[in-house]
């Protein structure tokens, strides 16, 4: 069975299967990288909580930047937000994000509490 939470024509915030969320990538608000970190990482944990996952059960995080000069500044963000002893697997790169004005953008998937 296939969970589709919060579909729109274009895509659903989160799509459960087989015990494993896949949550739709996020974007935060903010001037500064860490700014935009802490928002996007704040709506993860919003979606992380309504597909019944958390933090703990992250399994795998792609992030994006728009400037891999920001990779220090978004690390130390991240670094405060993860749970000591559960860092997923992840990779980080960089890209055009889909407006000039974002500077990170991060990718979740997560294993289902119980599952």
């Amino acid at each position: 069975m296939i969970e589709r939470i919060h579909t729109g024509t274009r895509m659903s915030k989160i799509v459960i299967h087989n015990q494993v969320a896949y949550l739709c990538g996020q974007v935060g608000a903010g001037d500064t990288v860490a700014e935009q970190t802490r928002d996007c990482l704040a709506r993860v944990d919003a979606l992380l909580e309504e597909a019944g996952s958390d933090r703990e059960h992250i399994l795998q995080a792609i992030v994006w930047l728009s400037d891999m000069s920001d990779f220090a500044e978004m690390n130390e963000v991240w670094d405060a937000w993860l749970p000591e002893g559960h860092a997923p697997a992840r990779a980080c790169g960089e890209a055009k994000l889909a407006r000039d004005v974002l500077k990170v953008e991060v990718i979740v998937t997560a294993a289902v509490k119980g599952g």
